[in-house]
């Protein structure tokens, strides 16, 4: 059980709150995607993280787990469709264009899967 505490401050007695640490570090792209995301679908998810204090932990964890996701499956499309570093250095062009193919499949399934849900 928690106990509130006080302090004075001429005649009214102020509560001592504090907010909780916040962890450290850069919220990216997937992670401040999927806090638009909650602003505007999903209110109650978002007011309830708030109000704990754990938004900004949530968000990182998103983002981390949408970035692994989509250098996982760019890896395997990339070995699955043949798109390798000697095709890179014969035919540079198809290479990029395999590439950024293959990197908007993967963001498109991980933003399906992960950020707006």
């Amino acid at each position: 059980m928690n106990k509130i505490t006080y302090h004075r401050e001429g005649d009214y007695f102020i509560p001592d709150l504090y907010l909780p640490m916040q962890p450290k570090g850069h919220i990216g792209k997937y992670g401040q995607l999927r806090l638009n995301y909650l602003k505007n679908f999903d209110k109650g998810l978002y007011t309830e993280l708030l109000i704990t204090g754990t938004l900004k932990q949530y968000l990182l964890d998103i983002d981390e787990n949408a970035n692994n996701k989509v250098n996982l499956i760019i890896k395997q499309l990339s070995e699955s469709e043949n798109i390798n570093e000697q095709l890179k250095e014969h035919h540079q062009m198809e290479w990029v264009q395999s590439m950024n193919n293959i990197k908007n499949r993967a963001e498109e399934i991980v933003l399906n899967e992960i950020i707006y849900v």
